[in-house]
């Protein structure tokens, strides 16, 4: 369902968890309380924040010039981030918070079943230019602080405000015109494979390494061809045959299906092929950038809106979530304000920052109403 799929504290654990290690090193720039933050740590932090692919689109090379308007935007930001870090980290150390394997493996697999498939899940965190790694580190951080905030404060939503954001915000719960579909994925991607093939076999040339992933992409073809043949003679075989031949392993686990999903939510050739189909009809082998998709449509659904009832649950843990986060910004706050932080490489003081930033925008008036938007760290 199209419900409410915003992940409060995984969104700002985005911004307030940079991955840093707490421990002592050469290089060291900041300290807090007892702990000191390294140079490396801090360009590890920095590189990952600006691979984005936000900045590339915008053409602008944070890490060729390191006192342009927007890189010195993004060293406040992570200097911020490190800073933050540290402090709820010796906060949740001191009530012994942690988050368990099952319970990260748990919390991803609640979040790709609101996705398509894990395909669409994976192209979802690639467009937003976050790794998986990433992705997996802050979802234990989104834990640890469920489980912090839950330690400090205890926050629950009624029924009553969750009908009047309901009713508020109508628009939210309406869902497009959509199919409900099933498929098999023979992944095949002429780059991947090259890069493989290169990795295992040193000493080929280009053209040799070009023609053996070509050779593997036909394979692929072929084997996808040959399962289609197989399924339009028997479409009832469908399930079975994607549990033991689709490459998308978590819609393979339930014979491919990847429930209901509107034409946008796609890649364009899988979406135009799946709503091109009669409910139980088999496609023909459809291309995309992950490899070779077989599709059989199972049902179709017209445009609506979710009731309340079906809605609820999700509109609570919004709401929830929300509530929460309101208590970690407080908390974080009140945290900086008892910290003694001391900026041991001035370069990194968030004043000398802003500085920069202010001379950066004097240079280039078009800048300024950057500056105007740019929230000043807490020191």
């Amino acid at each position: 369902m199209n419900k409410i799929k915003i992940l409060t504290l995984a969104i700002l654990a985005m911004f307030i968890f940079t991955g840093c290690s707490i421990k002592n090193s050469a290089n060291d720039i900041i300290k807090i309380n007892d702990t000191v933050i390294t140079k490396s740590e801090f360009d590890k932090a920095y590189k990952e924040v600006t691979s984005n692919k936000m900045f590339e689109q915008m053409g602008i090379d944070v890490a060729k010039d390191p006192d342009n308007i927007f890189s010195l935007m993004m060293k406040e930001q992570v200097v911020s981030s490190l800073i933050v870090t540290t402090l709820l980290n010796e906060e949740m150390d001191k009530r012994k918070i942690d988050a368990t394997k099952e319970e990260i493996e748990n919390a991803e697999n609640e979040i790709v079943s609101k996705f398509a498939s894990k395909d669409q899940f994976m192209l979802f965190l690639k467009s937003n230019g976050i790794s998986y790694d990433t992705f997996k580190r802050n979802l234990k951080d989104e834990i640890k602080m469920k489980k912090y905030v839950d330690s400090i404060a205890m926050v629950s939503i009624g029924d009553a405000v969750a009908k009047k954001y309901y009713e508020e915000n109508i628009e939210k719960f309406k869902y497009p015109k959509s199919v409900r579909a099933s498929h098999i994925l023979i992944a095949a991607n002429i780059n991947q494979l090259k890069d493989k093939i290169k990795s295992e076999n040193k000493d080929l040339t280009d053209e040799e390494v070009t023609a053996k992933a070509q050779e593997q992409l036909n394979e692929k073809l072929q084997k996808a061809r040959a399962l289609q043949a197989q399924l339009k003679k028997n479409p009832k075989t469908f399930a079975k045959l994607a549990k033991e031949n689709s490459d998308d392993a978590v819609s393979a686990l339930k014979g491919g299906d990847l429930g209901f999903f509107a034409k946008e939510q796609m890649v364009e050739p899988f979406a135009n092929a799946a709503f091109a189909l009669a409910p139980n009809t088999i496609s023909d082998v459809v291309e995309t950038d992950y490899g070779y998709h077989i599709i059989m449509v199972t049902d179709r659904r017209e445009a609506g809106t979710y009731s309340f009832e079906q809605s609820k649950k999700d509109i609570i843990n919004y709401l929830e979530g929300q509530d929460k986060v309101d208590i970690l910004k407080n908390k974080v706050a009140s945290l900086r304000k008892e910290a003694k932080i001391e900026y041991l490489d001035n370069s990194y003081n968030p004043d000398e920052i802003q500085k920069k930033i202010k001379e950066q925008a004097e240079k280039n008036p078009d800048l300024k109403a950057l500056t105007d938007i740019q929230p000043q760290s807490n020191k």
